[in-house]
């Protein structure tokens, strides 16, 4: 999503997005709140009405609608599809990241990712914020993959599966500054997605 999708947006939902974005950019951290509320375009006294929490909840509310966007993304990726297929998904959600690095450069990644790197054994709240996000996504790409005939006993590991090595892959393009982790990822990850739906035929 593009900052500029923010419009029709009330300054609440736009400073969760902002500070999503920030923290895929520039980590936890690093975002201030001055920055979010620049970035969302929003007044800096509004902050604190909106997240009387601080820091923490504005944060973790924007873990929570990162997982909230991934698990939703899943549906528009299957839509995408002529015949949808596991490694189909798979190549989708990938191709969402070399799409982004191949026309915008290396900055961003995960924001659940950066805020678990950055938070994890500090902060409580956002851990479980950004395991429930993580698990949100997981369910939705779990639900998928039964519809394509995986066995549901399998769908859950290979939802995760997917999703561990696609955040893999992520931190090893930034790194790189080049998508040959992502693309190895799909090609190679593609078969076993498959043979899993085979397998239940």
């Amino acid at each position: 999503m593009a900052a500029n999708e923010t419009s029709g947006r009330g300054p609440r939902e736009r400073m969760v997005f902002s500070a999503a974005q920030l923290i895929r950019r520039e980590g936890v951290a690093a975002t201030g709140m001055r920055e979010v509320a620049a970035h969302a375009g929003a007044p800096r006294g509004s902050l604190q009405h909106y997240f009387p929490g601080g820091k923490e909840q504005l944060v973790n509310e924007a873990v929570g609608w990162a997982g909230r966007y991934a698990a939703n993304r899943v549906a528009r990726f299957l839509s995408a599809l002529p015949e949808p297929t596991p490694s189909g998904l798979f190549a989708e959600m990938v191709r969402q990241w070399t799409d982004e690095y191949r026309t915008t450069g290396f900055a961003g990644g995960c924001p659940v990712a950066a805020a678990t790197v950055d938070c994890a054994e500090s902060t409580d709240s956002t851990r479980e914020a950004a395991a429930a996000a993580l698990g949100h996504w997981t369910g939705a790409v779990a639900r998928a993959l039964a519809g394509m005939g995986v066995p549901e006993d399998r769908a859950t590991a290979l939802a995760t599966l997917m999703i561990s090595t696609l955040e893999g892959a992520i931190i090893i393009a930034r790194a790189e500054r080049n998508v040959r982790a992502l693309t190895t990822a799909a090609r190679e990850l593609g078969p076993l997605l498959d043979a899993a739906v085979s397998k239940a035929d």
